[in-house]
């Protein structure tokens, strides 16, 4: 099926379309890390109850893949995404008036859904209105996420700080939402008849190789998700002031941000993406190894190596994904077969390492655990021999 591609000045609207919205994908997650001090000290939270605040909308982010792209496929994609900044502009916004764990919860979970539906139809928006540059406006896309987390971590505790409450350092993220849904509305998109019409019912719960790769997006997705919700709190225990740790992870989001650009820039230059994966997963190692062992020494230099491999990691995962199939729709529907499944498996990654500090006292004992994830992602990284991804999924 031939790939519909844009003329130069449509495209560039697009893509910034695209950046934008792409930017309100994690500040209702991201933001939370660094005030959890400040949350906890207004409502009652346990390590393992505060990760649900990151563990659900994750979870909700997997579950609503699978019918995401058949909301698209009814409302069309121009419609689908100002529904979902709407989803998630007023969940955050609802922040501002909660005094409930269970409240808070319910904010984040409907954030998520939000966020899934988005995610869901982008990756075959892209490949097939950026056929010729699939790879490189992967990177885009995705470090547009990276760089939302990035803003929220860095400055929801400065808004806090200015507004003298946590509620306003959640809060303050719907006006990014209403910015985009208007740019997204002003700009013509012209996508609605090209991949909402033709989403087929492709199934993937049947193919190894689908899950194989599920499983190698979960996994690695599962570092980022539990860095995202502990390393504010991590850096706090070891003596950081609530700003300090969150200017940290917004550094190490920065990096995602410079390693999502840079990295599928490079892996663009070649269909075997192995080499590339394997030095992500050496650099995220050696971050988890020197965040274990020396925290306090080179502090900047861990997140830093967190972040450069993180980043890339997670564009490489679904580009590999895209890679399998020539045919913009049904890569599409692979990639969110990819993202529900890994993302079920991601959120459970905050949960478990809030039960181990809770137990433990410590948040290594979690450290320790993602560094053998990583070992283990060494060694699928070689079953992705582009050669024979025909034969896996026809």
């Amino acid at each position: 099926m031939e790939s519909v591609r844009t003329t130069s000045r449509p495209a560039v609207w697009l893509m910034l379309g695209i950046v934008l919205v792409a930017l309100n994908l994690r500040p209702s997650m991201a933001a939370v890390g660094p005030l959890l001090s400040a949350i906890r000290g207004d409502i009652p939270l346990s390590f393992s109850l505060a990760s649900l605040l990151t563990m659900l909308p994750v979870m909700a982010m997997g579950l609503a893949m699978f019918f995401g792209l058949g909301v698209s496929r009814r409302l069309g994609e121009q419609r689908t995404v100002l529904l979902s900044l709407l989803v998630i502009g007023l969940a955050t916004l609802s922040r501002l008036f909660l005094d409930s764990a269970p409240q808070l919860i319910v904010s984040a979970v409907l954030a998520g859904i939000g966020i899934a539906l988005i995610q869901a139809l982008m990756p075959a928006l892209i490949k097939a209105r950026f056929a010729d540059n699939v790879a490189l406006c992967m990177g885009l896309y995705v470090t547009s996420i990276m760089g939302g987390a990035a803003l929220a971590a860095s400055l929801a505790p400065l808004v806090m700080l200015h507004g003298g409450s946590w509620r306003e350092g959640l809060a303050v993220w719907a006006a990014l939402a209403l910015f985009a849904a208007l740019a997204w509305w002003i700009q013509d998109a012209g996508t609605s008849s090209v991949t909402a019409a033709r989403v087929g019912k492709d199934t993937f719960f049947s193919n190894t190789r689908a899950w194989w790769l599920a499983l190698f997006f979960g996994l690695g997705t599962a570092s980022y998700t539990c860095v995202l919700a502990w390393l504010a709190p991590y850096y706090m225990e070891q003596g950081f002031t609530e700003q300090h740790a969150g200017l940290v992870l917004g550094f190490l989001t920065a990096m995602e941000v410079i390693a999502g650009l840079a990295v599928p820039a490079i892996a663009n230059r070649s269909r075997d993406r192995r080499r590339v994966l394997s030095a992500l997963l050496g650099l995220i190692i050696a971050g988890f190894c020197g965040l274990i062992l020396s925290p306090q020494h080179l502090s900047l230099l861990w997140p830093c190596l967190l972040g450069l491999g993180i980043g890339g990691l997670f564009p490489m995962s679904l580009i590999v994904s895209l890679d399998h199939l020539d045919d913009p729709q049904r890569a599409g529907n692979l990639t969110a077969f990819v993202q529900g499944i890994g993302y079920l498996i991601a959120g459970l990654s905050p949960l478990l390492a809030g039960v181990i500090r809770d137990s433990s006292g410590s948040f290594e004992g979690a450290w320790w655990s993602l560094t053998a994830v990583m070992a283990v992602m060494l060694l699928m990284v070689q079953r992705f021999d582009p050669q024979h991804y025909a034969r896996h999924i026809r």
